[in-house]
């Protein structure tokens, strides 16, 4: 079973072209089924229809163009009801939770239950180095469950069911959602929502089928020459493919979902080093009265995107999208009696009432001391997609360390808008200045009066938190309207180019930040692959190595703090990990940050297992000196957003250089 980032995606792709070859497999037979059911249906009406001499004319002419006209309207009937569905869908994980009733729950809410989902959600998110992404409560199901959607990190929500939310402690709660972020990680939400739309076609069919079969039934007393036996046994035939379709498209379902189950429970439990927390979460569900049953109309849809079984899936676990609920514990607690107790209302206020004393977080326990090893930084590629238990205590203490005012700020649309401003703000007062007098001019007055209010706050802010706080902050600025998204999206943009010196590390956090908010508001396409080799890349390759061998001093300055030796030496570090691209050192000139971004955007369309190459190459690149700062760590791991490579953040582990405190906040 894969456990690694980048064979995971693989696998992941090769199980979407997998699931499309299945498709056309069953559009195939489907199709051929149709023109043979009616070529046997235009005989047979040869054999029993008035021989006068107008009928047999017809049949003699059209005895082969109405089978062909019958295969080629179920193949176009399939096409378009697939082609309805994805574009249903296009909206990404929002569309999915919105189909299935789900609410969305804001940064601000006062609900205890639902304060501590959102900490648990926003812990693992930076644990995971990924945008905290949107969290919908589907008030109304009472079951045991949850699900993660969209077509990739950028547009991911997390669905919880009331009764997840209520009825598993904190552990518990942790396991589940551990579980639906490796499905986000590791390209599940893709493919699971690339399945429910091109499976529609097949299923239409059926709906169709039987609505002509009610319409037949009730001119059934008509006499035959009115076509009402016709369009019974037309619809009778459609129905009869929708059942096969229908079961064929189950099969699918269930042969590429069961063992992704496997795959994202492992993967929970890599995350947590809790195995108990995620057994015991499906123990309640064995116990629950309500299991993990969905009540919603929509339910079956998305059968294989639950964190358990939803809906029922016929007897023998044959179509069954999920693995059955005693081997999933078996396989994480091999002692487990067989039992299920039951959660009593006691131990569930007991838990949120300790929750609350620690702040929803949980316990607590001090950091290491700030730093980060350059064997850390050589070995990232291992973490990227591969997020750990100390990460997200990591995480915790990373939040505890922001000022109180920066953390509730950034939890709500006001606020969050307000935080990133005053993070681009330079601390040169002419500047700074020039910055304000734009601000003013174009940003909304309140926002405006807050981000002043929270200037001091966020100078206290250090420089691991930057990435942090934009990952916090997209949250709450999801919920933006589209007025409110351009408006920002001005006022960060001129803030940015205020100084006419836009720093790297300043740059990569603007990057970072639109890349993942543009898609809730544009028209943005997919990513795909279209490089399977680096071979055609050198320039791409020099450019990003070029830029990251140059960034060794100060990267929120563009200070160049390595002679041109070191950078040399740098290039040739990260060149010995691309034997097969021709890589060279650039000229400062040739490295300007829009050919930076369009390299940016050409290397993210490389497959998967070479991406993990390139990243080796920017790590060898940064460890060159055998020193590593905070701020080139963190360069790094914006640097793997940008590629689709979500790096967590690296340990402190061993003493390093650190340089001064930042002059341009970022």
């Amino acid at each position: 079973m894969a456990t690694d980032f980048f064979e995971r995606q693989s696998v992941a792709r090769r199980n979407t072209w997998w699931l499309v070859v299945m498709f056309v497999i069953a559009v195939v037979a489907i199709v051929a089924t149709t023109f043979v059911a009616a070529a046997v249906a235009v005989s047979a009406s040869k054999e029993y229809a008035p021989r006068d001499h107008r009928s047999v004319q017809w049949q003699d002419r059209y005895a082969w163009e109405v089978p062909f006209f019958a295969a080629g309207a179920s193949l176009v009937v399939i096409g378009m009801g697939s082609a309805f569905k994805i574009a249903e869908l296009s909206s990404g994980g929002t569309g999915v939770a919105e189909r299935m009733g789900g609410r969305r729950i804001y940064p601000n809410t006062t609900d205890l239950v639902e304060r501590r989902l959102l900490n648990v959600v926003e812990e693992m998110a930076l644990a995971s180095g990924v945008p905290v992404p949107p969290v919908f409560m589907l008030g109304q199901e009472q079951g045991i469950n949850a699900f993660a959607a969209g077509f990739s990190p950028s547009d991911a929500v997390v669905g919880v069911t009331r009764g997840c939310a209520e009825r598993l402690s904190r552990d518990q709660l942790q396991g589940v959602v551990a579980h639906e972020f490796s499905h986000i990680l590791n390209g599940d939400m893709r493919l699971n929502i690339r399945l429910i739309g091109i499976l529609n076609g097949i299923l239409l069919l059926g709906l169709i089928g039987r609505m002509m079969v009610r319409m037949a039934a009730q001119g059934g007393q008509r006499s035959k020459r009115d076509g009402t036996i016709y369009l019974l046994l037309i619809g009778a035939g459609l129905a009869v493919l929708g059942f096969v379709g229908t079961l064929c498209g189950n099969l699918i379902k269930a042969g590429v979902s069961r063992q992704r189950e496997y795959l994202a429970d492992a993967s929970a439990v890599q995350f947590t080093r809790n195995p108990s927390g995620l057994a015991g979460a499906l123990k309640r569900i064995g116990a629950a009265v309500f299991g993990s049953k969905l009540t919603h109309p929509n339910a079956a849809e998305l059968s294989h995107m639950y964190f358990a079984q939803g809906v029922w899936e016929g007897l023998g676990g044959l179509m069954a999208t999920h693995p059955p609920l005693e081997k999933r514990i078996l396989a994480l607690e091999p002692s487990w009696d067989g039992t299920y107790p039951a959660a009593t209302q006691a131990d569930r206020v007991a838990d949120l009432a300790a929750a609350t004393a620690a702040g929803l977080y949980g316990d607590r326990a001090p950091l290491a001391a700030p730093a980060v090893p350059t064997e850390v930084v050589r070995r990232a590629s291992d973490q990227v997609g591969n997020p750990t238990d100390a990460l997200q205590q990591y995480a915790r203490e990373l939040v505890d360390g922001l000022p109180p005012a920066v953390v509730k700020a950034v939890h709500e649309p006001y606020g969050a808008r307000a935080v990133i401003y005053a993070s681009l703000l330079d601390r040169d007062a002419d500047v700074r200045a020039n910055q304000l007098r734009t601000l003013e001019k174009t940003a909304d007055r309140n926002v405006f009066e807050l981000t002043l209010q929270l200037v001091p706050a966020i100078n206290q802010v250090d420089v691991r938190a930057c990435l942090p706080l934009v990952d916090m902050a997209m949250h709450a600025l999801r919920s933006l309207t589209l007025p409110q998204y351009r408006t920002f999206s001005q006022c960060f943009q001129q803030l940015v180019k205020a100084d006419n010196r836009i720093g790297l590390f300043e740059w990569m956090l603007h990057q970072v930040l639109l890349r993942h908010l543009r898609p809730q508001f544009e028209p943005v396409p997919p990513r795909r692959i279209l490089y399977y080799g680096l071979q055609k890349l050198g320039r791409q390759c020099s450019v990003l190595l070029s830029t990251l061998a140059r960034a060794g001093g100060h990267p929120a300055t563009g200070s160049a703090g390595r002679r041109v030796g070191d950078e040399s030496f740098a290039i040739d570090q990260a060149a010995r990990l691309l034997s097969e691209v021709p890589i060279e050192l650039l000229p400062a000139d040739q490295c300007t940050l829009s050919e930076l971004h369009r390299s940016l955007e050409q290397l993210a369309q490389v497959a998967p297992k070479h991406r993990r190459r390139l990243v080796d190459a920017c790590a060898a690149s940064i460890c060159a000196d055998e020193s590593v700062t905070v701020e080139e760590a963190e360069l790094l791991r914006a640097v793997c957003d940008m590629l689709d490579c979500p790096l967590p953040p690296l340990l402190p582990g061993q003493p390093i250089k650190r340089q001064p405190a930042m002059q341009s906040k970022a």
